[in-house]
């Protein structure tokens, strides 16, 4: 008979024993095998045969008007189990699927503490004569990163961040004129770092974080930008290049955001075009407009919200044009992108619907002296 010592033993050994077979045969320590839609491909190129992480995301309504019912959110990267980026060879991809692999877009992430603006000379330097609009900036962003960064910096920070996109460095040091390097470089820091990119003219008048509506999660927003101009007379094409023009001395985004992307692509490849033809010293002041500002900037966000990688668009009653902005007084939303109205970053022009600087949505103040524009371009009375 076994004594009490010998069955605890022979106990302890059998509990042993079986927590051993156990543990060996359980399934829980195998990944879960995730079966991924294939990417999105740029609409000038063949797609990629990779793998890509799709995720969807469903514009709810709020008391902001959302224009598109679904929004498709695509993410670039595949991931290894322990969240690393995989390797892949780029020397076969287009620039679009390039920028999309080095700089991956994730709308749930936070919008990054970054507050970018680029000058001649930096605050402490003595010819430095924008202070009190620069000091705006950090009082109502407190614990952000700003950098007000100037050319010859802005050479080195671009080829540190592109140094793997070498196509985007050529066009950068190919631009003949230093507003559309400036244009450029707006574009390629948010794309590459994501924060908040405003003129140096640009007064602050209330923080970040109240631009987005309490409303609408700021986990599905990628983007905010505002209205410049919604020119509602006959002669509009007289002033504006566009019925309804997207400003872009200041914008907030998150890295990666496709709309950047396309933008950089864009004026990438239209830059090398022209190098190659020899027809760069062709552009003047009249052809930034186009070129690199805020016609082509409205351009291409207009192509974003009717782009069927991105929204359902058999949900939407038609394309979304600048009849669906013209008027609005309140924040509109079109899936991850919140439209400002021509208050939020145009206060006190006393025209097109534009509110006075003291109104609850009036949320920058922008005064067109340190930032190339032509007169064509600027708010003019009526």
């Amino acid at each position: 008979m076994l004594s009490f010592r010998r069955a605890l033993v022979a106990a302890a050994f059998i509990i042993t024993a079986l927590y051993f077979i156990t543990r060996s045969t359980s399934p829980t320590a195998s990944p879960i095998a995730v079966e991924y839609p294939k990417s999105e491909s740029n609409p000038e190129s063949n797609p990629p045969s990779d793998p890509r992480q799709q995720s969807d995301s469903t514009a709810s309504s709020s008391n902001d008007a959302v224009l598109a019912s679904e929004h498709r959110h695509h993410q670039q990267q595949q991931t290894s189990p322990e969240g690393q980026q995989t390797l892949r060879d780029t020397s076969r991809m287009t620039l679009y699927d390039k920028l999309e692999y080095h700089f991956p877009y994730d709308v749930e992430t936070k919008f990054p503490a970054y507050i970018w603006q680029t000058w001649k000379w930096t605050p402490a330097h003595g010819e430095f004569q924008f202070r009190d609009q620069e000091a705006t900036w950090t009082d109502q962003h407190p614990g952000f990163v700003h950098e007000v960064i100037t050319d010859q910096v802005a050479v080195h920070l671009i080829r540190l961040l592109y140094a793997s996109v070498p196509e985007v460095l050529e066009a950068y040091d190919a631009l003949p004129l230093p507003v559309l390097k400036a244009d450029f470089f707006r574009y390629l820091i948010l794309l590459a770092r994501g924060g908040i990119y405003s003129d140096i003219d640009t007064y602050a008048i209330r923080s970040a974080l109240e631009w987005i509506p309490s409303s609408v999660p700021r986990e599905a927003v990628g983007l905010v930008i505002g209205i410049e101009a919604d020119p509602d007379r006959p002669d509009w094409k007289d002033w504006y290049s566009r019925r309804i023009q997207f400003c872009q001395w200041t914008i907030q985004a998150k890295p990666g955001h496709p709309v950047l992307r396309q933008v950089v692509s864009r004026i990438t490849n239209q830059t090398l075009t022209r190098k190659r033809e020899g027809s760069l010293k062709g552009l003047n002041n009249k052809s930034v407009i186009e070129f690199t500002g805020p016609a082509l900037w409205t351009d291409i966000v207009f192509e974003y919200f009717n782009d069927p990688r991105y929204f359902d668009m058999t949900q939407s009653s038609g394309l979304i044009d600048w009849k669906n902005f013209t008027g609005m007084e309140n924040s509109r939303r079109v899936g991850d992108v919140v439209v400002l109205p021509i208050t939020s970053f145009s206060p006190g022009v006393e025209q097109m619907g534009s509110k006075d600087y003291d109104d609850p949505m009036a949320f920058v103040k922008h005064d067109f002296e340190g930032t190339w524009k032509p007169e064509s371009e600027r708010h003019i009375g009526d």
